[in-house]
């Protein structure tokens, strides 16, 4: 049996991709940055093809990327962040608006946003996830970004 299948790759796609980063939690935030860009150049994508906007945190990062996806000149968003769990339910707060918000805009907008933003219950899982034994959450929303300008290319054609 031969199923026809269409999959996104990760191959040089000539993409531009803005990276939206919250600034609330810089000390682990900055990581994913570093990884993200790293993962897409690594990957061939030129530097001029990357644009970082900043936002104040978490709970704006929504509307930063529904901005920037307004804009029509990014293949791909991927949104960066951290929230980490405190005292209170402010946590569960900012962490389902921005979850709900940057799916709202993936789907009315039509352009991959890939979801980089830590939701961790303590400071040692958010360095953990930012770069040290459990990998670079970054670098891997930059890759299922890359991978999605490839799939969409794919399906258009």
């Amino acid at each position: 049996m031969s199923l026809k299948t269409i999959e996104g790759s990760l191959q040089a796609n000539g993409g531009k991709y803005a990276i939206v980063v919250g600034r609330w939690n810089a000390f682990v935030v900055e990581s994913l940055l570093n990884g993200a860009v790293d993962s897409l150049t690594r990957h061939g994508v030129a530097e001029e093809d990357i644009t970082i906007v900043r936002c104040p945190g978490a709970f704006e990062i929504p509307l930063t990327v529904k901005k920037v996806a307004k804009t029509q000149r990014f293949d791909a968003i991927i949104a960066l962040g951290a929230v980490i769990r405190g005292g209170t339910p402010h946590f569960e707060f900012v962490a389902n608006e921005c979850v709900k918000g940057l799916s709202q805009v993936n789907l009315d907008e039509e352009i991959p946003v890939s979801f980089g933003v830590l939701t961790v219950d303590t400071i040692e899982q958010a360095i953990e996830r930012s770069g040290t034994k459990a990998g670079n959450k970054g670098e891997e929303a930059a890759m299922a970004a890359f991978e999605m300008v490839s799939l969409l290319k794919k399906l258009e054609a």
